[in-house]
């Protein structure tokens, strides 16, 4: 019990000390704070020993005309709290209330499904208490009744004019002028200018009167019982039992919200059910506080568990004992519509049998609602099931993938009943966008010339068009492509499930059959539940002749575009169909481009330069660890900076090598003499080029004149490479040459190489490519001799130093 430590008649003192006659009021209320004191309550040493340590202490804050007394819970003699009538210090800005530890209740469910389950209406209380506080500034209502401490403001106008501005006193009187000392205590708000106006009448004539109520006096109220916070709080007198409720911390783990008591002089004076209040808005219970009066929270009556598809999962109180299904799920929020009404599971706890826990089976529909329920039962209630009852579902390539009410007799050309119901909605939008309008780019801000005067930008060239206008015969090409799933016609299948053995069916069919011809072998009958999928080419490999192959013919060709390939189609048989070539046209530099070949390539590069820079870090490590037994200084020095530069330029080879881009060039080896085209099977996306016929030969790398050169008939790569001049960091051993139809011919470097051709020797046709690379080690011949030299000359003078040393110890 939270703030109490003693046994439960400490709450039955504190109720009958609450409701003495008001003669004694005094006396009482320094009996009850001795005795919140002789028990351990506030100001006994507990942790709420100061009002300002209490997380709890947030009180209902009371009108600005008495600010001193806002927010504190006051303290009597002898127990340490402040007078009420001096000034404290202001109440500091109270923390958020740290959620109550589960109860008894909570951990027997969460031992049942492995959670905690949090407690209905609990929640309201960790909200700050001004939430349900009396508006500060508004007026009285008209059934408030005036006591001692309330503002009467006024003036009387007419035949005499006087202002009115009088506190009632501890007696419950004021004093008019002229009239005397009369009693206001007990008259309602609403009827204190009559009150006022008949008084003074015995006075005065022809005048009239307005008044109103200023600042309102504070009461004191107890909180006892199973409350979070228990003790004597000071609140606005215009609050309400609800006010005072979530001003004072509400109930702990095993307090009531259904029965809350307000006691007063010795009888319940209101029976608050907070669940009403808060799932209805029903404040039949909520009553004005008066001075003195007591908050008794219970022990909690019976409680259940609501788990499962309810709008909160939570613990319940129920109202009495018996209470039924309905009357829970009318506190709980109501029953979901997405609630399975055909069965919940309620765990029954029977304390007395053999085994206490035992599992029944209840309907959701109106007699199971009634179903009564006991302290401790769990209730969960589950969704509806997915299932469709009469559903027949169409996915895959179709036009719209949705569910259709099946029917009796039911078959396949019933949810497909033309093509059309095959055309994707992707296909007409991506149609549409071929002729949208992109945002036409910016104009560029003018520039001023030399004179002063204004320079016009050249118009920008960008096209403004976002389809296949835009990038020509490649996108023309992904366009066409793209633009529509073809249809796997020979093969659609049906999923359904046999209720019998619960295993998934396939029924394949051919679509074709089914709705071109209306074949009934294949028009299937369908049953509800079915899943009919239909497949496109990218679902299934089909055969290549029921592929959509689109390849691309451009340059010196009769007809250059995008063409579909014919099931076997060559290069030589597609050449021909598109008009053959033209007369410029250079078939020995025919270049040929595939996508599995780029992606080959692709890999192989990748694999290419993790081999390499293996290789590096392996051989720049074995001659770090050569270089660390070095006697000599200044030549390790030297050698760690030409290891450190040849790393940097390993490293940049490397990085080159990286952003190559494959272009997937498949090498025809034409013969440069009678370039007849080969037999090559032609694949989906292959790129064909037919340059005009060049009349260059490029020459490339370490040479002085990097150059096109041009080309004439018999002339080797020697002879190139004598008019582009080598520099002094070729490397003419490694050099090769890129041939026109895409091969590559270098050194040959088997031990009988001298015996066949060089690639100096060899006879360049038009459109071929000399590569003479850069020498990795720079090092000239003169250079290694001296570094061997200084090394040998190092090694005989050590000897020599030996051979002396010798000679003098012999």
């Amino acid at each position: 019990m939270i703030g109490f430590a003693a046994p439960p008649w400490r709450a039955i003192a504190l109720v009958a000390i609450a409701a003495l006659a008001p003669r004694a009021r005094a006396q009482d209320e320094a009996s009850l704070e001795a005795l919140l004191q002789a028990q351990g309550g506030p100001g006994a040493g507990d942790a709420y020993g100061d009002p300002a340590d209490d997380p709890l202490n947030a009180l209902a804050p009371l009108p600005a005309a008495t600010p001193s007394v806002a927010g504190q819970r006051q303290r009597g003699p002898g127990m340490g709290y402040a007078d009420p009538n001096t000034q404290p210090r202001a109440a500091p800005k109270k923390p958020r209330p740290k959620p109550l530890p589960p109860n008894n209740f909570q951990r027997f469910v969460e031992a049942s499904v492995g959670r905690v389950p949090p407690m209905a209406g609990f929640d309201a209380f960790l909200e700050p208490p001004s939430t349900f506080a009396p508006a500060k500034g508004s007026p009285a209502p008209a059934d408030y009744l005036i006591g001692p401490g309330d503002d009467i403001i006024g003036h009387v106008s007419g035949a005499v004019e006087m202002p009115l501005h009088v506190v009632v006193d501890r007696t419950g009187r004021v004093a008019l002028p002229k009239v005397g000392t009369v009693t206001v205590a007990g008259v309602r708000a609403g009827d204190l200018e009559s009150f006022l106006t008949k008084q003074l009448e015995r006075s005065f004539r022809n005048f009239t009167v307005t008044a109103t109520l200023g600042a309102l006096r504070s009461i004191d109220v107890y909180v006892v019982g199973q409350a979070r916070s228990p003790g004597k709080y000071t609140v606005s007198s215009r609050s309400s039992l609800v006010n005072a409720l979530f001003a004072t911390g509400g109930p702990n783990s095993n307090g009531s919200l259904r029965h809350i008591q307000l006691v007063r002089e010795g009888k319940v004076a209101a029976d608050l059910d907070l669940y009403a209040f808060m799932s209805t808005g029903d404040k039949s219970g909520d009553v004005a506080l008066l001075a003195g009066d007591t908050i008794v929270y219970p022990v909690a009556g019976p409680r259940v568990a609501l788990l499962g598809h309810v709008p909160v999962e939570a613990v319940y109180e129920l109202k009495g004992a018996d209470e039924s299904l309905s009357a829970l799920f009318a506190v709980a929020g109501g029953l979901p519509v997405t609630a399975s009404k055909l069965r919940a599971t309620l765990e029954r706890l029977d304390p007395a049998a053999k085994v206490a826990r035992s599992l029944a089976a209840v309907a959701l529909d109106d007699s199971g609602l009634g179903t009564p329920l006991k302290d401790g039962d769990i209730l969960t209630v589950f969704p509806v099931s997915p299932e469709y009852t009469n559903a027949v579902t169409l996915r895959g390539n179709v036009a719209v993938p949705r569910r259709y009410p099946h029917r009796p007799g039911m078959r396949v050309r019933d949810v497909i009943p033309d093509r059309d119901a095959l055309i994707s909605y992707d296909y007409y939008v991506r149609k549409n966008v071929l002729v949208q309008y992109a945002e036409p780019p910016p104009k560029a801000k003018p520039t001023y010339g030399p004179l002063g005067q204004i320079e016009e930008p050249p118009p920008i060239k960008v096209p403004f068009w976002t389809g296949s206008s835009q990038t020509g015969l490649a996108q023309t090409q992904r366009d066409i492509k793209e633009m529509l799933e073809k249809i796997n016609w020979e093969y659609a299948v049906v999923e359904r499930l046999n209720h019998q053995t619960l295993a998934t069916e396939l029924i394949p069919f051919h679509l074709g059959k089914a709705v071109l011809e209306d074949d009934p072998a294949h028009n299937l009958k369908l049953e509800a539940g079915d899943v009919i999928t239909i497949f496109g080419e990218s679902d299934l490999a089909v055969p290549q002749a029921k592929r959509t192959r689109l390849v691309r013919v451009e340059g010196e060709v009769g007809a250059p575009g995008v063409y579909q390939l014919a099931p076997g189609e060559t290069l030589r048989s597609l050449i021909a169909r598109v008009g053959g070539l033209t007369e410029q046209a250079y078939p020995y530099g025919l270049a040929l481009r595939r996508a599995s070949v780029r992606d080959a390539q692709r890999h192989q590069l990748d694999l290419v330069v993790r081999q390499l820079e293996a290789q590096m870090r392996e051989g720049l490590a074995t001659r770090q660890a050569n270089l660390a037994g070095a006697a000599d200084a200044g030549m390790a020095a030297a050698v760690q900076a030409q290891l450190q530069t040849e790393e940097r330029l390993a490293r940049e080879r490397l990085d080159k090598l990286r952003a190559l881009t494959p272009e997937g060039r498949v090498s025809l080896e034409l013969d440069p003499s009678s370039p007849t085209l080969p037999e090559v099977m032609l694949e989906a996306d292959d790129e064909i080029f037919v340059p005009a016929r060049p009349s260059f030969v490029t020459v490339l790398g370490a040479v002085h004149n990097e150059n096109s050169l041009l080309w004439k008939e018999g002339r080797t790569t020697g002879q190139y490479l004598d008019i582009a001049g080598q520099t002094a960091s070729a490397d003419p051993e490694n050099l090769f040459v890129l041939r026109a139809d895409g091969s590559v011919l270098g050194r040959n470097r088997s031990f009988w190489a001298f015996l066949g051709p060089q690639p100096v020797d060899l006879r360049l046709q038009p459109g071929d490519v000399i590569v003479v690379p850069e020498r990795v080690d720079l090092e000239t011949g003169y250079t290694v001799f001296m570094r061997g030299l200084k090394d040998w000359t190092q090694i005989l003078a050590n000897m020599g130093l030996a051979a002396a040393a010798i000679a003098v110890f012999r």
